[in-house]
């Protein structure tokens, strides 16, 4: 009986020592609010129901509140902000002058005639005038013997070369220039190529030329030229085409050196008969790429051109359609394809085109570029000549009032003020604001920290660590049972079972009194 006795109050005091491992002693150790007034040592049921309830409905608030942050941040919200930046000086852009007629109705030759009547509207597939009547006489003149094809042996022709040949030229266009005060010549400007034809480009990034700043701004600290559209040039209109024009004037876009002109769709028209102020101001834009936004900055496969933006991209996707269709480009287009000929620009290269801007492709999705400079703009005119500068300009001109005022246009861009306008799209919620919000919600609700997970990880390690170590010791015990159980007698009784040597593994529990006694 003492031997039970000893068992008994043995247990009884391996009970009232908590093993590390144990959940009421972690409740009571933790820096989590309200564990243990959960899992108290007493037994009081109705305060643990109610504490039990308080931590049930402080884990589901956490629960909702923290769900909400993790799917607001999860929509990769973002916000857009809007600076204006005072600088000295400022990068001057891009100007793109086109005049609306594309070719020069005396520089066209025979040979021009024969190969490209049909695409200008001048001729019929049988290469004779469709309608004389509603030509001028010396139009009509010079049409009939130019169109004389009798006996006629064809040329080579190329569109490249037509278009440059017979294309306005700015030497003669230009009457004055002059930027920041000082002149300039038509030599300032580049040549290129786009939808109205041959055009030309002032401050055009160039090897071996540095591109021009102002530091001042309103008028006279830009760009200011004075030209002669040359309407006695214009093409003969006897029906819509795609080749003549039914306005007279030149059309202009402003832009950034990196980016291509794009005139027949950004560009803005400028009257004869007027001069023109375009006040512009600089935009610097910054978007943010998928998943916050939808921007783009890596260059295009092609290799047209090195910087991607939308105009890049949308004659990229062009020049690719017509070449894939037509198995030729049009004169404004890059790459080494072949020029298209005159019958394929009519049936094949201008009627894809019209398609593809009327149909959309996922071929041509051009998403707005992540770093980009873009010129806002306001035009104001002034009628010229006044009547008091009218013989002063036909003099010096030798030029009528009426040529004047249909032919001559002033335009003067500048900067309305040396700043620049900075709009970019920033994350709206990061990383840092999730554990934020998180963290000072389980704050608020339950106490907790990051140190209280790590309390939970040092919980979840005394666990194992002690089932581990109770399955080893099971292990141990049961083969010391076995070796004892072997070299042992039957028990006569109890007193002289105790006289035998009693083998107890350390840190086990009792086995069974046969167990002990043997």
């Amino acid at each position: 009986m003492d031997l039970k006795e000893s068992c008994g109050s043995e247990g009884s005091h391996e009970s009232s020592s908590l093993r590390p491992s144990s959940w009421q002693a972690y409740a009571h150790r933790s820096t989590l609010h309200g564990l243990r007034f959960v899992f108290p040592y007493g037994r009081s049921a109705p305060r643990r129901l109610l504490w039990a309830a308080a931590m049930l409905a402080c884990v589901s608030l956490l629960a909702l509140e923290s769900s909400e942050r993790l799917a607001y941040f999860l929509s990769f919200p973002h916000v857009t902000s809007v600076d204006a930046v005072v600088s000295s000086s400022l990068l001057f852009p891009a100007v793109t002058v086109c005049n609306l007629n594309a070719y020069r109705f005396s520089r066209l030759s025979r040979n021009d005639l024969y190969h490209a009547g049909e695409l200008l509207a001048l001729l019929d597939v049988h290469l004779s005038i469709p309608q004389p009547q509603l030509a001028e006489p010396h139009v009509l003149a010079f049409l009939q013997e130019q169109a004389n094809f009798s006996a006629y042996r064809p040329k080579p022709f190329s569109m490249r070369e037509f278009t440059e040949r017979v294309g306005h030229d700015l030497q003669q266009m230009m009457l004055y220039c002059r930027y920041q005060g000082q002149e300039c010549s038509f030599r300032d400007f580049k040549t290129v190529f786009t939808r109205y034809g041959k055009c030309y480009m002032f401050n055009a990034a160039e090897d071996g030329k540095m591109l021009r700043t102002t530091m001042k701004g309103g008028t006279g600290n830009g760009l200011e030229i004075m030209l002669d559209i040359q309407q006695d040039e214009y093409l003969p209109v006897w029906g819509d085409t795609e080749e003549t024009a039914f306005e007279a004037g030149v059309r202009v876009q402003i832009h950034s050196q990196a980016e291509p002109p794009f005139v027949h769709e950004l560009g803005f028209g400028v009257a004869p008969g007027f001069q023109t102020f375009v006040a512009t101001q600089e935009q610097r834009l910054t978007y943010l790429p998928p998943p916050w936004g939808e921007c783009e900055s890596k260059a295009l496969d092609s290799g047209f051109f090195q910087v991607y933006s939308v105009t890049a991209c949308r004659i990229d996707c062009e020049t690719r359609y017509i070449v894939e269709n037509c198995n030729c480009k049009m004169v404004h287009m890059p790459g080494d394809a072949p020029y298209c000929t005159p019958e394929q620009y009519k049936d094949c290269a201008e009627p894809a085109l019209a398609k593809l801007s009327t149909v959309e492709s996922s071929n041509c999705i051009c998403r707005t570029p992540c770093n980009m400079t873009r010129y806002n703009k306001e035009l104001s005119m002034v009628k010229i000549p006044s009547k008091t500068s009218a013989r002063y300009l036909e003099k010096k001109f030798n030029r009528s009032e009426k040529y004047i005022t249909d032919n001559i246009l002033v335009l003067d861009v500048f900067f309305e003020v040396l700043n620049y306008e900075t709009i970019d799209q920033k994350k709206a919620y990061e990383v840092a604001g999730l554990l934020g919000d998180i963290g000072g919600q389980m704050g608020l609700f339950i106490g907790a920290s990051i140190l209280t997970i790590l309390e939970l990880f040092d919980y979840a390690y005394e666990v194992v660590k002690d089932r581990l170590l109770d399955l080893l010791s099971r292990e141990e015990e049961d083969e010391n049972h076995r070796e004892d159980v072997s070299s042992c007698d039957p028990v006569a009784n109890h007193s002289e079972s105790i006289s035998h040597t009693v083998a107890v593994p350390l840190q086990t529990t009792l086995g069974t009194l046969e167990e002990i006694a043997c």
